[in-house]
């Protein structure tokens, strides 16, 4: 079945309940993860506020999760920290310059597609934009992930991927003329370095 007629799996829309948020929650702090676990969007918006130092570079990722709770707007638009993207002057029609655009920032913030409860992230991406920095290139990594994105497994958080998030986000391109696929994903099991790397579980839905 072709993206373009897939309907989404709406049995992944729905937050989980809280024993499972506590235990995706534990396992990532097993695994090296920093983790919060914040009530509702409003929470992880501030949370994120703090957490990011004005004065170190930061790269938003293209995220409706970012979008949706205005941790976006607050990072690039209120003049109040070093975003990248509000910094960024590009060589025209450079497009692998767009791409390369937040690989060596201080810090990212973004969100992930999945969330297992054996504490691991999934995200997919169609360029790969993002992968870079979340992988090793920023210093700290924050992403933000609403309850609706905890998964049993592995194998359930990448049918996840294929069956909601990609759909969804092939929809809302749609409405502006583009359409969405997967081109790459990244799958972290454990965080090496201690400290870099903070999820921030929301125990609202955000996002795809």
């Amino acid at each position: 079945m072709s993206v373009e007629t897939l309907v989404p799996d709406q049995t992944f829309a729905a937050p989980v309940l809280d024993g499972r948020l506590d235990r995706a929650a534990a396992a990532l702090r097993e695994n090296g993860f920093v983790v919060h676990v914040v009530d509702s969007v409003a929470d992880a918006r501030k949370l994120v506020g703090e957490l990011v130092p004005g004065d170190q570079s930061v790269f938003t990722t293209s995220s409706e999760t970012l979008r949706l709770s205005g941790i976006a707007a607050d990072l690039d638009e209120s003049g109040t920290y070093a975003s990248v993207r509000a910094g960024a002057e590009l060589p025209e029609n450079d497009v692998q310059a767009v791409l390369r655009l937040g690989a060596t920032a201080e810090y990212v913030v973004g969100s992930v597609h999945a969330v297992t409860e054996e504490g691991h992230l999934v995200v997919a991406s169609a360029s790969g934009s993002q992968l870079a920095p979340y992988a090793s290139g920023a210093r700290k990594v924050i992403w933000v992930v609403g309850a609706q994105k905890v998964v049993p497994d592995l194998e359930t958080g990448l049918r996840r991927v294929r069956t909601y998030s990609l759909p969804r986000e092939h929809q809302r391109l749609q409405e502006i003329g583009q359409s969405s696929f997967i081109g790459k994903i990244l799958i972290i099991e454990r965080e090496a370095l201690p400290e870099r790397a903070t999820v921030v579980l929301v125990r609202e839905e955000i996002g795809f």
